[in-house]
């Protein structure tokens, strides 16, 4: 800009003392300048797309290291052979986890819990205990540095990643909705399933009820991450795919945190409908989630402290009895922690 604006000024100082000297007219000074503007304005371009240039050079260098990474987890050269369903036997071994960027502290220390199929067992603890470690493990996304991962008996580290996670249903917290219509969000659990299948799984997940007030029922488009949804409809939306995808196992991971009392009661009727026939892992807060466990795991600084199911744990006190007491407890737990005291 300085030498743009400079140049013109030279220009025109020297362009006005020809035109006074009569050496030059008024309308060759007003076309000179008219050029010099279009040759400072495609000089002014150029330099933008030479700076653009170099940004998409030190773009793409980067983005070549990106490619270039090796994966930490992998597919083994000859994987375990695989059925196309499993049980659901999950089995952790003397688990040692820390996590890359904290090698120094473990996220679990000798972690072991086994699943029998069908069950439904329950992670709870304050957080920083290590709940959220033990999903990401089962999930795979990290190797424990000791012990090992089960399911059926075989070492994670044995199987195909993609063939462990088609075993695996996962409800999150915050479900991922993509701006697609309800049709294509649920249908994401089996991208193959007709629409008769995507209905049944609505029912089962107690959406049906919203989704027909929607305008165009399941053709209705939601928007980026279902901004048009409630937290518990978007809930619902996680389960009925989790139903329609049918695996043997099933991950919740804080599913009903974050949703007022009457959407919790539409939430938990539909994971109980989910949980039918799988082997459950359920991460929670709020006891009231938990209590018809077949088995809590408490775990503290990612240590199993205490198991059993919430009547036990209540008689004998610890860190359970003192988080549930945080929160609200009916008459009778009420009686068991003065039983326990």
């Amino acid at each position: 800009m300085l030498v743009t604006f400079g140049g013109v000024g030279v220009i025109l100082w020297v362009g006005g003392r020809d035109v006074l000297a009569g050496n030059l007219s008024a309308g060759e000074l007003s076309a000179f300048i008219f050029y010099c503007a279009i040759a400072a304005g495609a000089t002014a371009a150029i330099s933008e797309v030479l700076s653009d240039l170099q940004r998409a050079a030190g773009a793409t260098e980067r983005l070549f290291e990106l490619l270039d990474t090796r994966p930490t987890i992998e597919a083994p050269a000859r994987p375990a052979a695989d059925s196309a369903r499993m049980r659901g036997a999950l089995e952790f071994r003397d688990i040692g986890f820390a996590y890359p960027a904290r090698l120094e502290t473990n996220a679990l220390e000798r972690f072991s819990l086994a699943l029998v199929p069908g069950e439904r067992v329950a992670l709870v603890g304050p957080s920083g205990a290590g709940k959220s470690t033990v999903l990401a493990l089962l999930l795979r996304f990290y190797d424990p540095q000791a012990g090992s991962v089960h399911i059926d008996g075989t070492d994670l580290r044995e199987l195909d990643p993609q063939v462990l996670r088609r075993q695996i249903a996962v409800v999150p917290q915050d479900p991922v909705i993509f701006a697609a219509s309800v049709l294509e969000n649920v249908r994401y659990g089996r991208p193959g399933a007709s629409r008769e299948d995507v209905e049944r799984a609505c029912d089962a997940a107690y959406a049906t009820e919203f989704v027909t007030r929607l305008p165009q029922g399941l053709e209705t488009q939601l928007g980026e991450r279902g901004v048009t949804l409630s937290g518990g409809q978007r809930q619902r939306l996680s389960i009925a795919r989790a139903l329609l995808a049918d695996r043997p196992v099933l991950l919740l991971d804080e599913a009903t945190s974050s949703l007022d009392a009457a959407s919790e009661r539409m939430v938990q009727r539909a994971l109980e409908t989910l949980e039918r026939g799988r082997t459950t892992l359920v991460i929670a807060h709020r006891f009231a989630t938990v209590q018809h466990a077949d088995r809590i795991v408490v775990l503290e600084r990612g240590v199993i402290v205490a198991q059993g199911t919430h009547a036990e744990l209540l008689r004998q006190g610890g860190l359970y009895a003192r988080l549930a007491a945080l929160q609200f407890l009916g008459a009778e737990d009420s009686a068991l922690l003065e039983h326990a005291a």
